[in-house]
């Protein structure tokens, strides 16, 4: 594992120690695939030791984000979840504000945009922690409103 690799070195650049809890975490970031809250790698995790609490799990969700191993959403119901970099390439998170779900959407799909901003305003987009909220296909069918831009 590539991103592994690169996390050790970054590691040991930066005086840190690559501990058994650092290592698990990381791990279990692997094993779920995908967007997951910190206590579903703790339990991950926990299934190997029980010597793993929710703290050091979370300081080391911190540490693997500052590093830029790990990014993270925060959905609308109000939990953050995590998931590895390189897992997907770079993505845009879809948060639906009405039951939740996170979406991935392909970068290629907000490159107009991102060169738009660069060109208008010459902010440059960081798609690491990038989230847009809206509402889903599923709960727009379901009665959701589909028009959330105020008038």
């Amino acid at each position: 594992m590539a991103c592994e690799e690169d996390f050790y070195k970054l590691l040991r650049e930066r005086g840190f120690r690559l501990t058994p809890q650092r290592e698990m975490v990381l791990s279990a970031l692997h094993d779920l695939q995908g967007l997951a809250t910190a206590e579903e790698i703790l339990t991950k995790v926990q299934a190997i030791t029980s010597s793993v609490d929710i703290s050091t799990v979370y300081r080391t969700l911190e540490l693997l984000q500052d590093f830029r191993v790990v990014a993270s959403v925060a959905g609308s119901d109000g939990q953050r979840r995590y998931e590895l970099v390189g897992a997907r390439g770079p993505h845009v998170h879809l948060v639906c504000r009405s039951c939740g779900k996170v979406l991935s959407a392909a970068l290629a799909d907000f490159r107009p945009f991102m060169d738009l901003m660069r060109e208008r305003y010459g902010f440059h987009i960081g798609v690491e922690q990038l989230s847009i909220t809206g509402i889903c296909q599923e709960c727009c069918a379901a009665g959701g409103s589909s028009d959330i831009i105020p008038s």
